[in-house]
Formats: C-alpha cells, sequence, structure tokens
C-alpha cells in the first residue's frame, strides 16, 4: 500500500511541473559519425522488432552509407541499475560473430572495438521518482565511466511521458539533460520527439493501450530522432517507412528533425 501511495503522491507532483524542457545540451554531437552501437535499456527498446533494427534502417538509407553494427541488451522493466554493463564490453561475447546471407559464421576481428556508442535509457520514471532519481545519477555516472574505459561514448536516450501524464516530459527532458551536461554525453530527445508529434499530429498514435509501451509508430519516431542525433542529419525523406504509410512516416520524420534542431540549438 505504501508503495501505491508513494506512486500516486510522485504522479500529483510531476503533474504540477509544466511540461516543457528548462536545460539546454551542452554536447550537440558525437566527437564522430559511429559505425556501431549498443543499446541497454528495457522493453521501451525491444517493442516493435527493436528501436536499434530501426535505426540501422536509417543509417542503411541515409545519407551516411555507413555499414553501421547494432547491438541490443534490454531486460524487462529495467533500470541501468539492473544492467551489468561492464560485461557487455567482455572480450569474444556480444558482437563476436555473425552470420551472411548463406548461413556462414563471419567472425569479428580479435582487435575490433565492440561498439563506438552505447545507449542507455533507465526505466520509464526512474530518473524523476524521488525514490529512484539518486540510484539513476549512481548509474548514469558508473556505466558512462566503464563505456569511457572501453574506448566509446555514452549517450543517453531521453523516454517519453505516459500518455495519461504528459506533465513527464519536461521533468524526464531536464533529468536526462543535467546528466548529459554533467558527464559531457550526448542525450537523444526522444521524449520530446513525441511531444512535439502528437502536438503537430495528435492524429497519429504513438502509444499501446498500457499508455506507455510504443506503437511502431512511436518506435518509429524514436529511431528517426536516434539517427537525427548521432548523425546529425536529417530524417526527412528517409525512404525507410517501416511499413506505416508513407504519409504517417514523412509526419514523423519532420517531427523528428524538428525536435533535435530545436534541442541541440544554441
Amino acid at each position: 500500500m505504501a508503495r501505491v501511495l508513494t506512486f500516486y503522491a510522485f504522479i500529483g507532483f510531476i503533474c504540477a511541473v509544466p511540461a516543457r524542457a528548462e536545460v539546454k545540451p551542452e554536447v550537440t554531437r558525437l566527437p564522430q559519425p559511429p559505425h556501431s552501437a549498443l543499446y541497454v535499456g528495457n522493453s521501451f527498446f525491444y517493442y516493435n522488432n527493436s528501436l536499434h533494427s530501426h535505426v540501422r534502417e536509417f543509417v542503411l538509407r541515409g545519407e551516411s552509407k555507413n555499414n553501421f553494427r547494432s547491438f541490443s541488451a534490454t531486460i524487462s522493466g529495467a533500470g541501468l541499475d539492473w544492467h551489468d554493463v561492464a560485461s557487455y564490453f567482455r572480450p569474444n561475447a556480444v558482437g563476436s560473430y555473425s552470420f551472411d546471407a548463406k548461413n556462414r559464421v563471419i567472425f569479428a576481428p580479435k582487435d575490433r572495438k565492440p561498439y563506438d556508442v552505447t545507449i542507455m535509457m533507465d526505466c520509464s520514471q526512474c530518473p524523476v521518482h524521488p525514490d529512484l532519481k539518486t540510484v539513476f545519477a549512481e548509474s548514469a555516472e558508473k556505466d558512462a565511466a566503464i563505456v569511457r574505459t572501453h574506448g566509446a561514448e555514452p549517450v543517453f536516450f531521453m523516454s517519453w511521458a505516459y500518455q495519461d501524464v504528459p506533465e513527464m516530459t519536461g521533468e524526464l527532458a531536464d533529468a536526462y539533460t543535467e546528466m548529459g551536461n554533467k558527464l559531457k554525453a550526448l542525450v537523444i530527445p526522444a521524449g520530446l520527439a513525441f511531444a512535439k508529434s502528437q502536438a503537430l499530429s495528435p492524429e497519429i498514435n504513438l502509444y499501446q493501450k498500457d499508455k506507455r509501451h510504443p506503437t511502431l509508430a512511436g518506435t518509429y519516431l524514436a529511431a528517426a530522432t536516434t539517427y537525427a542525433a548521432l548523425f546529425g542529419k536529417s530524417p526527412v525523406g528517409n525512404s525507410y517507412t517501416a511499413d506505416l504509410a508513407d504519409e504517417v512516416a514523412a509526419k514523423l520524420q519532420e517531427a523528428a528533425w524538428a525536435t533535435v534542431q530545436d534541442y541541440f540549438k544554441p
């Protein structure tokens, strides 16, 4: 019962906060375009055949023409503190082999760096929940250091508000941006893109019935935003549509690009 009361007290608190981002990011681009990425998160990532697979399609069809490798390590309901990020970098493990079109095993070069960037997301309310925001701060700092120890760049993925609690948008945006500024890390403004899309195109449903997890349109929007943030390239006009209607894909691409431009604007 105490947990339920704490949750509703939290919701009451967050509903009083304006739905906007007050903090501006200090890091607006990566040192160089990545060729590989690891996604560390939860079901917000793995819904709809996983965010990483959609981002890869944007990359393959985009201007970068980048031979992009990506992997996803997700746990249902996970916060960052549930993940052993150091273990994802152990030698001859994640990404050490793949299969070609003829089902032959292709082993990765022994000296190849596993990933250029590690994209991390906490649980959907952890960064702003009164009982968990300190855990977010501790985990983000620890994991960013681990990532850098292995020669990769830490990137934080700003998650979106619950559909019925839109006021979460500003709080999550500021929590992730403040952490990105503290750790000198890039932040992907997916949560702000959700808010932007809902304002511009409310007819496009971004949420499952639980009002938290993304529909295919929601995952597509998050992927377009991730592509734009990682590569500094506009997703507008990209031929990848994830089998969404062309008009829907175009609106989501535009919302993603407008969000990234606005977020990273000096």
